[in-house]
């Protein structure tokens, strides 16, 4: 094999086609893209004295920073030569039946520790980077993240009015039961007026104390939900939560024998009736107003849906219905209770997402059969804190992308990823601890990118699984992905590699998907944003879409403003090289992020990316083209 480059005009001459590059400038690093050894009729031809030879490999130029990124960008020409596999992929043109409703702008939320609330949001100064934080989410998909405030902690906490701190304290009076008991602490109208500090018209799900049994329990429970329902002035109340999960409170002494689900479900209507009399009603709120049963798992237990419907729970009282949604818990693992032990690899092992959640499948379909939405109101990858080194690396990042859109694709209608302020498994660390500043994690990066997603469609995306079956022995169970759904039509593909390849692995490999984005898209411009960092394990130095996120702040700047897209041919495809621990949306027509976004109200938020990009010169594309097509050769031989 011979090649000769030119920095004047070039043509390459491939298996009886030329190309023709002209003019092609600032030529620098050679790199290989190995085919089979029948392949080596390839001549480029120029006036350049250069001349290399290789008996079975095609020396194609990559572009110096001057040119800008080529069409495949975080993906080296050198990087192609180690991809192994691919596979097919040939999305519906039309939302199928199987693909989600229309997301809510508010899909994708987080859980706070109701004791972690003044870390959020701040204390006697407001938490700016934490406001900030959501307000980008807000911006990208037209509506702020749901919050859920709740967990063991609310089930700890009574509302006295008169104490206005903003912080909680300690009850001196506590006598009630429970392992910690059901009046350990106090919280006030600060409570609600920190809260008010996040977005405005943030959905709030507050979770209302059900383990306080004390013979006033029906002021208590009142004087704490016509807290939230007064106080709640800039964000916006969603719905109750009562009690968290009541599966586990003969373990935590909040109840004793006899308890289970159709007791549960006669000590729940008794709250939901009262607070729904005293406090909804004279509000003007309706009597679906209430989240049961808010489970750590009902596996094994009276606590299944189908039960607490059995017990009477969709029957409500004189003919008011209190459940507004079903409500579930879960994680994929969790310290002290999974008992095989849990590794980086294991978390982006995505099959076995799909394994540890099939109970919960079963449940997310017995829920939508009667009619009512479900959501997972708290998730994580690892509870209850977290896991340094796996919680808290990039990898974790695409293990949240991935159950994100998993669980979109079921038809789950809002997912919460918990969070405390000590936890390796939040989305950033909002105080100062363990001798570190605030500072947003990795998997901050999942949401932003799963914002945007939501955001394209304009309150119109539905999401849909695709198979990604046979893709070899080294990518089982590794690689997904997604066709997203804008009225009602094809608007982008989310692919995800998770094989592991850390910071350290110089030459990473990659998974090629060649995508059939069908005729009725020929010859059109895919754009392509990546949710990336420099390795599984990086625990700094993400990106989403060229954008990453101030530790201080909360601000994005863009440290990529390169356009990165490639051009389907004639008939609606493309190959697209996917890094081993990468993603990517390949988006038809624009970039993800660069249209406007709009709320709820009609108005529009502000696009995800204010800077203007850099567009890859025409003489980049075809070598990115060219750097394709060698790759699909090879990988077909």
């Amino acid at each position: 094999m011979q090649i000769d480059m030119a920095y004047s005009d070039m043509e390459i001459h491939f298996l009886g086609l030329t190309y023709v590059l002209c003019p092609l400038l600032s030529l620098s690093l050679l790199v290989s893209v190995v085919l089979p050894t029948r392949v080596s009729a390839v001549v480029i031809e120029g006036s350049c004295s250069r001349t290399f030879s290789h008996p079975a490999a095609v020396m194609v130029p990559s572009l110096s920073a001057g040119l800008g990124s080529i069409a495949l960008p975080l993906l080296s020409l050198s990087h192609l030569a180690l991809a192994q596999s691919s596979l097919s992929l040939s999305p519906s043109s039309t939302a199928p039946d199987s693909a989600s409703n229309y997301l809510d702008a508010s899909f994708a939320g987080f859980g706070i520790e109701p004791s972690n609330l003044f870390s959020f949001t701040g204390g006697a100064e407001e938490n700016k980077l934490s406001v900030k934080l959501l307000q980008n989410l807000a911006d990208y998909s037209g509506a702020p993240p749901h919050i859920r405030l709740g967990g063991n902690t609310q089930d700890y906490m009574l509302f006295e009015k008169d104490y206005t701190d903003l912080a909680w304290k300690k009850n001196p009076s506590s006598t009630a039961q429970g392992n910690i008991a059901a009046d350990s602490m106090i919280i006030g109208p600060g409570y609600f007026e920190a809260l008010n500090r996040f977005p405005k018209d943030t959905p709030v799900t507050f979770g209302l104390n059900m383990a306080y049994m004390e013979d006033d329990w029906e002021d208590r429970i009142v004087a704490a939900a016509q807290g939230a329902v007064s106080g709640m002035t800039n964000v916006k109340l969603y719905s109750f939560e009562v009690g968290n999960e009541p599966d586990l409170w003969l373990q935590n002494t909040f109840r004793t024998a006899p308890w289970d689900g159709k007791t549960y479900t006669t000590q729940f209507l008794d709250r939901a009736e009262t607070v729904y009399t005293r406090v909804l009603k004279p509000a003007g709120l309706p009597s679906s107003f209430f989240e049961p049963p808010a489970t750590a798992s009902t596996i094994g237990t009276t606590f299944e849906i189908s039960q607490l419907v059995t017990a009477g729970m969709m029957e409500g009282r004189n003919g008011d219905n209190y459940v507004t949604v079903w409500n579930q818990h879960d994680y994929f693992y969790f310290i002290g209770v999974t008992q095989t032990p849990i590794t980086l690899n294991d978390l982006m092992q995505f099959d076995q997402t799909n394994t540890q959640f099939a109970y919960w499948e079963k449940q997310v379909k017995i829920g939508i059969k009667t009619g009512l939405p479900y959501v997972l109101r708290e998730m994580s990858s690892i509870g209850p804190i977290g896991m340094p080194g796996v919680s808290d690396a990039f990898g974790a990042s695409l293990w949240t992308l991935n159950f994100l859109l998993y669980a979109a694709s079921l038809d789950i209608s809002s997912v919460q990823m918990h969070m405390t302020d000590n936890s390796n498994a939040s989305a950033w660390q909002p105080i100062e601890l363990y001798g570190r500043a605030p500072f947003v994690r990795t998997l901050y990066y999942a949401h932003a990118a799963m914002a945007s997603i939501v955001g394209n469609g304009n309150g119109t995306t539905q999401i849909s699984s695709m198979s990604t079956q046979n893709v070899g022995a080294s990518y089982d169970g590794r690689i997904r992905a997604y066709s997203m759904y804008a009225h009602d039509n094809l608007q982008a593909v989310i692919m995800l590699n998770g094989k592991q390849a850390n910071e350290s692995q110089a030459d990473k490999g990659s998974f090629t998907f060649t995508v059939n984005f069908g005729s009725s898209n020929a010859n059109k411009d895919v754009f392509l944003s990546y949710l990336t960092a420099d390795g599984a394990d990086s625990q700094t130095g993400a990106t989403w879409n060229g954008m990453t996120y101030n530790d201080v702040t909360g601000e994005s700047s863009v440290v990529d403003a390169t356009v990165h897209k490639v051009t389907l041919d004639g008939s609606g495809k493309a190959a697209i090289p996917v890094r081993d621990s990468q993603a990517v949306v390949a988006n038809i027509g624009w970039q993800v992020g660069s249209t406007a976004v709009l709320k709820s109200d009609g108005s529009t938020a502000r696009k995800s990316n204010a800077s203007p990009r850099t567009m890859p010169t025409s003489s980049t594309a075809i070598v990115a083209m060219i750097a394709t097509t060698f790759v699909l050769l090879a990988l077909s031989a």
